[in-house]
């Protein structure tokens, strides 16, 4: 579409949620002269030039069309509470509600994803491994993976899914490497690392799998109906990354490791901690994920981990005042 002066209109792109994935897609969209429409229950605080808020539930398919109607690519990137019963209800009917507004839109979807539907695997993940039906998290990513595989071989919505691992970054708290690890180094604790802190384990930076998802909103219609992994820095344990953060920081790299019988114990007491105790395979073995399909069609110059890890690990330490 032609603006005034000759200037070619770029299409508005609705983001909906706005957690740490969506505000860094958010930003790098505005940042490249995207309009972009923010979707969720509530306005954020605040907002980049170039975005707006409209107000709707993910599991509101007809709230969902009315704000994405007229686009042409959406994001899914929210974020649930990290428990079971509630990803049981919530993520199949949020998955189904943005399908159907997308399929009256007649629009793409990006969904910002994680690896968790692999389940427990003793070999580098690769996108072409099947959805595992394992314990509840994992089972049910693999069933709202089901969901919008049928809905792209139906010819409904052509969909791609970006699949990260534990990412990290200013203003990520709820990480494996957020309050647990930097959070509690900044304050002067050892970090808190489930089951092993000595297994190879990749880490991403937020902004590099929003990075991701912006490449495949760009992306031909050739790239969708599948998924893609999001290419991580080589391969640290998270020993070696609370190193990295504790020598910014200028305190012990000292790590307290749960065992996962502690970790089950504890958990009567920290619904938060029980919530982790079915995901031991991202801990108890390499957890290393293949992401050469991506970096072959599109980019591999990631953010370097010590770098990231350290301005993160000092934000960590500036927002505790």
């Amino acid at each position: 579409m032609a603006a005034a002066g000759g200037m070619t209109r770029r299409p508005f792109v609705p983001v909906i949620g706005h957690g740490p994935i969506g505000q860094q897609v958010t930003g790098r969209l505005v940042a490249d002269g995207h309009p972009v429409r923010v979707i969720q229950r509530h306005a954020p605080p605040e907002l980049p030039d170039g975005a707006v808020f409209a107000r709707a539930d993910a599991t509101d398919a007809g709230a969902l069309f009315d704000a994405i109607d007229g686009c042409e690519t959406a994001v899914l990137a929210i974020g649930l509470p990290y428990a079971g019963k509630v990803w049981r209800d919530g993520w199949p009917r949020a998955m189904a509600a943005t399908l159907d507004a997308c399929d009256r839109a007649g629009a793409r979807l990006v969904f910002a994803d994680n690896l968790y539907l692999y389940g427990p695997q003793d070999r580098p993940l690769t996108e072409d491994m099947p959805a595992a039906d394992y314990g509840v998290k994992p089972a049910v990513r693999s069933a709202i993976t089901r969901l919008w595989q049928r809905a792209q071989d139906a010819g409904r919505v052509r969909t791609a899914a970006v699949r990260a691992p534990d990412f990290f970054g200013p203003g990520v708290a709820k990480s494996i490497l957020g309050t647990p690890l930097m959070g509690r180094l900044a304050a002067g604790k050892p970090a808190q690392v489930l089951i092993s802190a000595d297994q190879p384990h990749d880490v991403v930076h937020v902004a590099d799998v929003a990075r991701a998802i912006v490449s495949l909103l760009e992306a031909p219609d050739d790239a969708y109906g599948q998924a893609w992994h999001v290419p991580t820095p080589p391969t640290r344990t998270l020993r070696e990354i609370a190193a990295i953060a504790a020598g910014a920081l200028g305190v012990p790299a000292r790590v307290q490791v749960l065992p996962r019988w502690l970790a089950r114990g504890l958990g009567l007491a920290m619904p938060q901690l029980r919530e982790t105790v079915e995901m031991h395979f991202l801990f108890d073995r390499p957890y290393v994920v293949d992401a050469g399909r991506f970096a072959a069609r599109f980019w591999s110059d990631v953010a370097p981990l010590e770098v990231s890890i350290a301005e993160t690990a000092r934000s960590f330490r500036d927002a505790a005042g």
